[in-house]
């Protein structure tokens, strides 16, 4: 061996970089065509108050995560008795039909009320389904929520759960304003 030049034996060899868990979240997959980033999956109330929010990779079906979501759901107390541990129905977008789904819902005695894909849309649905929607924008409204900036999920879903936690402080805690004595507020 030539004075000078080095075995590779010798040198020190660069420890493997294991990915990330945002990166394991989303794998090359035919059906994904490597799709990078995350989804939200969100459980409202009536109001638009967040009970739970599930982050996924991006190459995930919604449906997947619609049991999840139901078994994680936290107790609501709301009137007297016993706190409220399912929801009395669902409604979600054409993207959770799934007889399977439908039947798992009806089971646990929850009224599914999902559209069926390939209606033509006019369901009256949408009546309600926008309090999702803008609790979405409520919590897009959180600069660090609105684009993925971290690498790893389990902080990006902290950070959800935070956002989620001070919408529902929010929403549970205004003054309360008589519009008769403060109409212009």
């Amino acid at each position: 061996m030539p004075t000078g030049s080095t075995s590779l034996a010798s040198l020190p060899t660069a420890r493997r970089c294991e990915p990330y868990m945002a990166e394991k979240k989303t794998g090359p997959n035919p059906t994904d065509r490597r799709k990078t980033g995350s989804k939200h999956h969100l459980l409202v109330d009536a109001n638009g108050t967040p009970l739970n929010i599930i982050l996924t990779g991006a190459n995930w079906h919604d449906s997947t995560q619609l049991m999840p979501l139901l078994d994680t759901m936290p107790a609501v107390a709301g009137r007297r008795g016993r706190p409220l541990r399912k929801p009395k129905c669902v409604q979600a977008d054409r993207a959770y039909d799934c007889e399977r789904y439908r039947c798992l819902l009806r089971e646990r005695r929850i009224v599914p009320q999902l559209p069926k894909r390939g209606t033509e849309h006019g369901s009256h649905l949408g009546v309600t389904r926008w309090v999702v929607e803008r609790t979405f924008a409520w919590l897009h409204q959180f600069r660090r929520l609105r684009i993925q900036y971290e690498r790893r999920a389990d902080m990006h879903e902290a950070l959800m759960r935070l956002g989620s936690a001070i919408i529902c402080w929010r929403t549970l805690h205004q003054p309360f304003r008589n519009p008769f004595l403060f109409p212009f507020c």
